[in-house]
């Protein structure tokens, strides 16, 4: 590929070219590479692989439904119980793996003592997971 340039440079006889064999040399050496590495990369041993999981398998924690009532009265799963046997079941679930979760319902009329003595108590067994159900409006 040349370049004519048309003033006084011609009849001078300079010619201005760009020399392509660099560039091309360039382009086959490529192309001979490419052609060695393909099918290397494609050669490789047929093996059947055994089937693995990786995803570690979590267990959801079991969820409890804690409600009081109007009159102060607990339900453990709508179980009533008094707060001496919350209490027993509170430890017995603060010791499990991984931890239930423990949802509050409480009345909106009941006294903030009774709820107060459920969160102490909750609290004293090492109950971590709490939380209060509520209505939305």
């Amino acid at each position: 590929m040349s370049f004519n340039l048309q003033n006084d440079q011609e009849e001078s006889g300079i010619m201005a070219e760009i020399n392509m064999t660099p560039m091309v040399d360039v382009m086959l050496v490529l192309l001979i590479i490419f052609m060695i590495t393909l099918p290397v990369i494609q050669q490789a041993v047929k093996v059947e692989l055994p089937k693995a999981n990786s995803v570690r398998n979590e267990v959801k924690p079991e969820s409890i439904q804690l409600s009081i009532d109007a009159k102060g009265q607990i339900f453990w799963n709508s179980t009533p119980i008094d707060l001496e046997t919350f209490n027993g079941y509170a430890e017995k679930a603060a010791q499990k793996e991984p931890q239930p979760e423990i949802n509050l319902r409480a009345d909106k009329s009941v006294k903030y003592e009774y709820v107060a003595q459920v969160l102490a108590a909750s609290r004293r067994a090492g109950l971590t997971k709490l939380g209060f159900v509520t209505e939305p409006n």
